[in-house]
């Protein structure tokens, strides 16, 4: 019985990662290693500092990631997995708008201060 179960998984497993291997399996395997380092990449950030934090290049991975899996999706014609990695991609794009949009505002306030002082003197 032990063995018999043994060869029906190995054959289904069998059938899933070698009868089944085409470049769209492979670009699903890509995008899931970008989508899978995105959290070692926030994991050592925030080993780093010791709190955690959400790099931009979290952010970045997930954008590539999930793109790469909403291609995959659609080629699969898989609705659930469509509609998923559609509104993640809105999201982490969203992100990445708020992050640089804090770095730039974080740029321009010391310049700022720089320059009232010197408005407040003449």
């Amino acid at each position: 019985m032990l063995v018999d179960i043994a060869h029906a998984v190995g054959d289904y497993l069998h059938e899933i990662f070698v009868k089944n291997l085409d470049w769209w399996v492979l670009l699903g395997v890509v995008a899931q290693l970008l989508f899978t380092a995105r959290f070692v990449v926030q994991w050592i950030a925030s080993e780093r500092v010791g709190r955690s934090v959400v790099p931009l290049a979290f952010w970045l991975l997930s954008i590539g990631g999930g793109l790469l899996l909403l291609v995959y999706a659609l080629y699969r014609k898989d609705p659930v997995f469509v509609l998923g990695q559609s509104f993640g991609v809105f999201v982490y794009l969203r992100n990445v708008y708020f992050v640089l949009n804090e770095r730039a505002q974080a740029a321009r306030a010391p310049a700022r201060r720089r320059r009232s002082p010197a408005r407040g003197r003449k």
